[in-house]
């Protein structure tokens, strides 16, 4: 299979994320167009994990549901064992449960399986995607009420306001969209410029053939 990969310090795979077409009540962006095309999440996955020290982790955690696919591959190139955070009424087991608000602005529940880990286990928190950080924010709580400490934030972008801004002044934080550039100003917009060429197609494995970074934005570093 050729190699089309785009330059490796243009986040080339963030131009894949197909915009919202069901309305306001959906996320704005679905980045799992990355995730289907090898080349793409592998390049995702090499840029966030350059960015973090498995010496300083124990364990990562994904966030119901999008961060159990972004967090277990994470888990996996780390070494570490992974442990998902549930919506509320999903796990079998005895839970602890946290209320948080989400995206749309609805207020919701999510659960820990307890005990998850022993204290003072070092977590590594991953979401596909902080919007207004109340999701995050409530995993936090969790992981921090079972005595366990945060070891930072993961994700593909997180989206500037007052809580994501104090989310970087706490923890350590690793996003694919890296702060101050284009990609960043563009999502706190809600609107990237290649959603003009999106195409399902481009992001297709089909057999021998590899993603290229064309039709659409390739580098706004």
């Amino acid at each position: 299979m050729t190699d089309l990969k785009g330059p490796r310090d243009d986040r080339w795979y963030l131009s894949l994320m197909s915009p919202n077409t069901k309305g306001p009540q959906f996320a704005w962006l679905d980045p799992t167009s990355i995730y289907i095309n090898a080349a793409a999440f592998d390049d995702l996955l090499d840029d966030l994990v350059a960015e973090l020290n498995s010496d300083e982790i124990d364990v990562v955690a994904g966030l119901d549901a999008m961060g159990f696919v972004l967090g277990a591959a994470i888990g996996a190139r780390l070494g570490r064992g992974f442990l998902p955070i549930r919506k509320a009424g999903k796990l079998c087991v005895d839970t602890d449960r946290v209320s948080y608000g989400n995206y749309s602005g609805r207020t919701q529940d999510m659960e820990m399986r307890t005990p998850a880990f022993a204290g003072g286990t070092r977590v590594l928190l991953v979401d596909q995607w902080v919007e207004t950080g109340g999701t995050m924010d409530g995993a936090i709580r969790l992981v921090k009420r079972q005595g366990g400490t945060v070891a930072g934030l993961v994700t593909i972008a997180m989206e500037d306001n007052e809580r994501t801004a104090a989310f970087r002044k706490s923890y350590p934080v690793t996003t694919a969209v890296l702060p101050g550039t284009a990609w960043q100003s563009q999502c706190n917009e809600q609107r990237l410029e290649s959603f003009a060429a999106y195409s399902a197609g481009r992001t297709f494995p089909d057999a021998g053939r590899s993603m290229a970074p064309t039709g659409g934005q390739t580098s706004v570093e």
